[in-house]
């Protein structure tokens, strides 16, 4: 018989892209919630890496709600532009996150590094780390995945969200956002990171 740990679980995030990834990720006993079921907005993301920010949030969302929290924090590096955007990837978008800025901030920036940067493999990853925190038992596990891949000179694909269009996995010839969600849930760094963190569920 399965262990049941965990029978309802608030998903730390106000991202819908997210959210709907990580509850196809999730085994369908568990019964999820979002913040925005508690009206709740997303904490102040103050940390210095993915995981720092991960557990600001999963241990935010998990004192406001008393539930426990999984929450998320993952973000694009390319390395020629020293890593960015990183930990800042979702800010890139402005204020209103809007990712079809981030991404021509990312070739705004690519083109002032390298006029031929098309025409080169520029090496990029996701990465994402996943923690849960249990308010009530004052206990927290995190967990950190990555994949690695390049960046396409446009982008393609409607599918997925943030900058799925224009990032390649390694040994793949589609992006993100050309992929089927079944395909790229198969590969992609959250579904490594949950398979690090699942047998905490």
């Amino acid at each position: 018989m399965q262990n049941i740990k965990i029978k309802k679980l608030l998903i730390g995030t106000n991202n819908k892209g997210k959210l709907k990834e990580i509850r196809n990720l999730l085994p369908k006993y568990i019964v999820t919630f979002s913040p925005s079921d508690f009206n709740l907005k997303s904490p102040k993301e103050n940390g210095k890496t993915f995981k720092e920010n991960s557990l600001i949030k999963s241990r935010f969302f998990s004192k406001k709600s008393n539930l426990v929290c999984l929450a998320d924090d993952s973000g694009l590096e390319i390395d020629i532009l020293k890593k960015k955007p990183g930990i800042y990837s979702a800010r890139w978008g402005g204020k209103n996150l809007d990712f079809n800025k981030a991404i021509e901030r990312v070739y705004k920036e690519l083109k002032k590094k390298n006029k031929n940067w098309k025409e080169k493999k520029v090496k990029a990853r996701f990465i994402c780390a996943l923690s849960i925190s249990n308010f009530k038992k004052k206990k927290v596990v995190c967990v950190q995945s990555k994949i690695e891949g390049h960046i396409s000179n446009k982008p393609k694909g409607k599918n997925g969200f943030g900058y799925d269009p224009i990032f390649i996995p390694i040994k793949k010839k589609l992006t993100f956002g050309q992929m089927k969600p079944s395909e790229k849930y198969k590969i992609d760094h959250r579904y490594k990171a949950f398979k690090k963190i699942k047998k905490f569920l």
